[in-house]
């Protein structure tokens, strides 16, 4: 009975045993190495040449070696009608996923852009500290709306004979303060020269807190950086510029 049922099996030899790429066949040694050690080698190949015997496996031979494979006869095929139709349920799906895929590109840049703005609570922090700056300014602002009167052209024709008086005093002192002790002892090429070294040379040999009270009771006063700001503004400039015209 089993010499009967074992030569009604399809037995295949050398390339003929793997003309069909897709169904790969498997030998038992390999079938019970994917079963974990479950099945032994000896019962895996008994119950593979079974099946083939019934007819569920085809049983493939290439040498010495015994390989089993899927009868395909019982593997149900598909009509040319229905692969025309899940081709065409293909490119609809696939459409409809890069549609899908484009939304969800849009969606993630709005939402960057969402997270990036502020939330209401930020919104509500960001506007009491400008209403705080707008109370502040208006507060500064204030006395400027009080409608003080405009100079007449008079007044600030005495302004500005006031201002050319006094920086004219101011540098007048500063080169007294500078020079006057050093004339007629320098030459006139040494004088610009030694000027500007006068004080320094005097109190050289005076302790700095002597000098510095000696400066306070002589009333000398030092230019600030303000006065170098000054004489250095568009305001002396211009006046410079009158007096060469």
């Amino acid at each position: 009975m089993s010499s009967k049922a074992k030569s009604d099996a399809k037995v295949l030899k050398g390339q003929e045993a793997h003309s069909d790429a897709s169904c790969p066949p498997d030998g038992a040694v390999d079938i019970a190495a994917n079963l974990k050690g479950a099945v032994p080698k000896a019962a895996t190949q008994k119950i593979l040449v079974a099946l083939a015997e019934k007819g569920e496996l085809i049983q493939k031979t290439y040498g010495k070696t015994t390989f089993f494979v899927a009868n395909q006869a019982k593997i149900d095929t598909l009509a040319p009608a229905q692969i025309s139709v899940l081709e065409e349920e293909y490119k609809k799906l696939d459409e409809e996923n890069k549609l899908f895929s484009s939304q969800i590109k849009s969606a993630i840049a709005e939402l960057a852009k969402i997270r990036n703005t502020p939330s209401d609570s930020g919104l509500c922090e960001q506007i009491t500290s400008v209403e705080e700056e707008i109370v502040k300014r208006s507060a500064l602002l204030e006395p400027l709306r009080t409608g003080a009167p405009p100079m007449t052209t008079d007044e600030i024709a005495q302004i500005e004979a006031s201002w050319l008086k006094w920086k004219d005093e101011w540098m007048r002192r500063r080169k007294v303060f500078n020079t006057s002790a050093l004339k007629g002892l320098l030459q006139v090429s040494q004088l610009t020269f030694w000027a500007d070294r006068f004080w320094q040379i005097a109190t050289d040999v005076l302790p700095p807190q002597d000098a510095t009270i000696l400066s306070e009771d002589l009333g000398i006063e030092y230019d600030t950086p303000e006065h170098a700001a000054l004489e250095k503004s568009s305001l002396c400039a211009r006046d410079n510029l009158k007096r060469k015209r």
